[in-house]
């Protein structure tokens, strides 16, 4: 297993900003934190399909709707291409992080320094394919052992709950304390997906209520919070992280989006960040039997220099 520097020896290249892995997988690494996934670790997680049961994890291509964060909603068209004979469709208003997705390494930028492993706006920027675009992680495909974090039924277990549109912070010593009561070992090349309730209690909502929730600069809901999530994912050698809430972080409702997580763990450490994952049914599968660890695989689009992708997940037990 190779060896990698801890989150307080980083940067390893010179010049490069603190708290940055630039340089650790190589200067011209475009994978980032998938690096942390072994040959011997997507063959641990498929020994952990027992049942062959299969949760897919993408949400409802349309939802949520109407879109946030100034993305549109998909529009989808079915029409007849010989009639009588043959159907055929198309989409337009296809925004790939609309929905479930992975934030890909040319999200998003840190302040003054650019974007992961140094590469600049002007190298990210261009359609069709280029550095750092989702084609990268399309070609390799990401998959290993995922481990769910249910943030939401710890806090049922408790007697309490949690407000799926409200402020909660999720550090690592809730995800440690949960994992400790799942009795689930987190492992390095892991894949962390946090239920936090979200997406169930936004399709609860009635229409009227999306439509003024999307107005928001920010919806609120629990997520990560917490200077200490970079070296804590980092030390764990955590691959990618996903949750079922909007951004990833925790968010006030109605405010300005808070996106310094973003920039240190896409920019500086190259970590896959997912949002809006459907994971309802696996987490009540997870309760059932009390796995909270199974084989996931992920297929991003091979869209030369696309952003993001929908995860195209599919978690097996």
């Amino acid at each position: 297993m190779a060896e990698y520097p801890g989150f307080s020896e980083l940067p390893v290249r010179e010049g490069a900003p603190p708290g940055s892995s630039w340089g650790v997988f190589g200067d011209d690494d475009e994978l980032g934190t998938v690096n942390f996934i072994t040959d011997a670790d997507v063959r641990a997680a498929a020994a952990l399909v027992k049942r062959g049961v299969v949760f897919a994890l993408n949400w409802d291509l349309s939802l949520p709707s109407p879109a946030f964060f100034l993305r549109g909603t998909v529009r989808h068209t079915v029409f007849e291409k010989y009639p009588g004979v043959a159907i055929d469709d198309y989409v337009d208003s296809f925004w790939p992080q609309a929905s479930s997705q992975w934030d890909g390494l040319r999200h998003i930028a840190a302040p003054d320094v650019g974007f992961y492993n140094g590469a600049s706006l002007a190298e990210v920027s261009q359609p069709g394919a280029g550095r750092l675009g989702i084609e990268k992680w399309g070609e390799r495909g990401i998959v290993g052992r995922g481990v769910l974090i249910d943030v939401l039924a710890s806090a049922e277990r408790a007697g309490g709950s949690i407000d799926p549109f409200e402020f909660f912070a999720i550090g690592p010593d809730v995800i440690e304390r949960i994992a400790g009561e799942q009795g689930v070992e987190i492992r390095g090349g892991d894949i962390l997906i946090l239920r936090t309730g979200w997406v169930e209690a936004y399709e609860r909502l009635h229409q009227c209520e999306r439509e003024e929730y999307a107005e928001l600069v920010r919806p609120g809901s629990p997520g990560l919070y917490g200077d200490d999530i970079p070296a804590f994912l980092w030390d764990n050698r955590i691959a990618a992280v996903a949750a079922d809430n909007p951004a990833l972080e925790a968010g006030h409702h109605g405010k300005g989006c808070d996106l310094a997580l973003h920039r240190s763990l896409i920019a500086l450490l190259g970590v896959p960040l997912g949002e809006l994952w459907d994971v309802q049914h696996l987490a009540h599968d997870c309760a059932a039997d009390g796995r909270y660890e199974f084989l996931l695989t992920s297929a991003p689009l091979r869209l030369g220099g696309g952003v993001g992708s929908p995860p195209n997940a599919l978690a097996l037990k």
